[in-house]
């Protein structure tokens, strides 16, 4: 990537904001203190290889926006805790950032469980919280989005249900379906998603298989599963667990072919399984690395020279959780400053000017009706081919420097 490309991306994306520098007038009072940004995500267990994406993607926005001149002269400060992907855990440090350390709002959670018990929180408190990850559908809507302070940029696990069934129903004519889902809340959301848009179709999982995290073998439920007759697999389970299934697959001498949300894609996944257990495994994706696609490649240029990562945890969960603080920070602007639930809320409802984003341009990402910035035409197919995440279909791949932005 050369050097004009990325400065052309950056001034276009992060110079574009209204800075300090800039529009702070002449002889203003001097800025009150930092402004305190909780960050919740797994840093340890499991779920650690995207929870540490995420905080990366949030600190090098947070440096390059304080590079830029911060919050109408503000610096951004982030207060980060692990959640350890507990539910019991991701309660207690979202009650420590909004009820002790008070900060101003919250970007946070990766896996639904854990969001789901820390929700009311939020909510109770009139807190501003944006998930920039979790894509259980209940997250976004266990309160009317009318009265929420709990945003998303990522997308709701009803969309990627509908991508994947379309994708195994209407475009390969497959009809018996096998659904394996670990026991959290956020493999009971995924049976419920993939079941409803079964059901659509006149159509039921021919088996459903629910398996607790930790699990070491799927072997003899894959047989289960062929004999019943299944002719494809959606896997609904996070990295470690995706990495069981795709290897029991094989050891089972099963061909059939296997889908997932967006943990098959991470790095833990093919470290724990292989390339070649992985190879043609398909997963949904809301962002691909791509070099025709400027932006994304000059995001991970960055990225990748401020994490000294080789090979990134989660590319979703990185550009998603930086374009979440963008976002945040486009509302804190429009409020003049003035930061708290109530006007953040409004200013999210009511966005004002477009953010060229990593993942998508957001024009109008939310509303008071509708808390979720993504629909399902800002979907792609990956798939594992020699140990890359690339495009399934070509065509797509061919059209992935165009922005596909919120319907």
């Amino acid at each position: 990537m050369k050097s004009h490309a990325i400065l052309t991306w950056f001034a276009a994306g992060v110079l574009s904001l209204p800075m300090a520098g800039l529009c702070q007038p002449a002889g203003a009072p001097t800025p009150a203190g930092a402004v305190r940004i909780g960050l919740i995500a797994p840093l340890t267990g499991g779920s650690s290889d995207f929870g540490n994406s995420v905080r990366l993607g949030a600190e090098l926005a947070v440096k390059e926006i304080n590079e830029s001149g911060g919050l109408l002269g503000r610096p951004l400060e982030l207060v980060t805790r692990d959640d350890k992907a507990n539910p019991d855990e991701g309660r207690k440090v979202s009650e420590e950032l909004v009820l002790k350390e008070k900060v101003d709002f919250t970007i946070g959670f990766c896996n639904t469980g854990v969001a789901m018990k820390a929700l009311d929180v939020f909510q109770n408190n009139r807190h501003l919280l944006m998930v920039p990850c979790s894509q259980g559908t209940a997250v976004t809507t266990k309160y009317p989005p009318a009265e929420s302070y709990i945003f998303r940029v990522a997308p709701p696990d009803n969309i990627n249900a509908r991508f994947l069934i379309n994708e195994i129903v209407e475009r390969r004519k497959i009809k018996r379906v096998a659904i394996f889902a670990d026991t959290t809340g956020y493999g009971e959301g995924g049976v419920k998603d993939l079941t409803a848009e079964l059901t659509k179709h006149n159509l039921a999982p021919v088996s459903v298989i629910r398996f607790a995290l930790g699990v070491t073998s799927l072997t003899d439920e894959m047989r289960k599963a062929r004999d019943a007759g299944a002719e494809a697999i959606v896997v609904y389970t996070v990295g470690p667990e995706q990495a069981v299934a795709a290897k029991s697959r094989v050891e089972a001498g099963w061909k059939v072919p296997y889908f997932a949300p967006w943990p098959l894609s991470f790095r833990s996944v093919l470290e724990k399984a292989g390339a070649d257990v992985l190879e043609g495994t398909m997963m949904a994706q809301t962002v691909i690395q791509d070099a025709a696609n400027e932006r994304r490649s000059s995001f991970l240029l960055r990225y990748f020279k401020y994490s000294k990562e080789k090979r990134i945890g989660s590319l979703m969960a990185a550009a998603q959780t930086y374009d979440a603080v963008h976002l945040m920070l486009f509302a804190a602007f429009q409020t003049k400053g003035v930061i708290n639930g109530d006007t953040l809320k409004r200013a999210l409802e009511n966005k004002e000017r477009p953010y060229q984003g990593v993942v998508t341009t957001y024009t109008n990402p939310f509303s008071a009706t509708d808390h979720d910035a993504f629909t399902a035409n800002m979907v792609w197919l990956g798939t594992w081919r020699r140990g890359q995440v690339e495009f399934f279909y070509a065509d797509d791949a061919k059209q992935s420097s165009y922005i596909r932005r919120k319907e």
